[in-house]
């Protein structure tokens, strides 16, 4: 499921330019680009989370923002990068992920540890929330596409 979404979002995002990616539809939106960033971000924070069973420092969030909260400083920060930079972060953050998941034990999917609000919550959740937030991200990125082509005229 997570392979497939993938190879949607990346189909959906393949052929846009550096102008594309940057687009912001408003001074409070969020770039492609920035949904793309976030998307790296989140898989990270997850695979600290699950695979190291623990949370994440403040270096460590540091180094995944702005990406993982967006807002003014990702678009501060997060623009003039083509699809390739994105694509290949996108790539080296899931092939870690796969080589992970097929080192753990089946067992591995089970464990409950607390996760939102103190509540319990099994790595198959987990990782269920990881390609749930790029779908609907990638809803996002349909929609930003539409509004583009209307305000650039593609």
């Amino acid at each position: 499921m997570m392979n497939y979404t993938r190879v949607m979002t990346l189909e959906e995002v393949k052929k846009l330019t550096v102008e594309e990616l940057d687009f912001l539809y408003d001074k409070d939106a969020n770039s492609i680009g920035m949904l793309l960033a976030h998307m790296v971000a989140v898989e990270k924070a997850y695979q600290i989370e699950s695979f190291e069973n623990r949370e994440l420092t403040e270096e460590e969030m540091d180094e995944l923002n702005p990406a993982l909260d967006l807002g003014e400083k990702a678009r501060e920060q997060i623009h003039s990068n083509n699809i390739d930079f994105y694509i290949k972060e996108l790539d080296d953050t899931r092939r870690y992920t796969i080589e992970t998941f097929k080192a753990l034990p089946d067992e591995w999917l089970f464990q409950q540890t607390p996760f939102w609000f103190g509540e319990q919550a099994n790595n198959y959740f987990k990782w269920f929330h990881v390609f749930e937030d790029e779908l609907n991200h990638r809803g996002q990125i349909r929609i930003i596409k539409k509004m583009m082509a209307k305000q650039l005229h593609i």
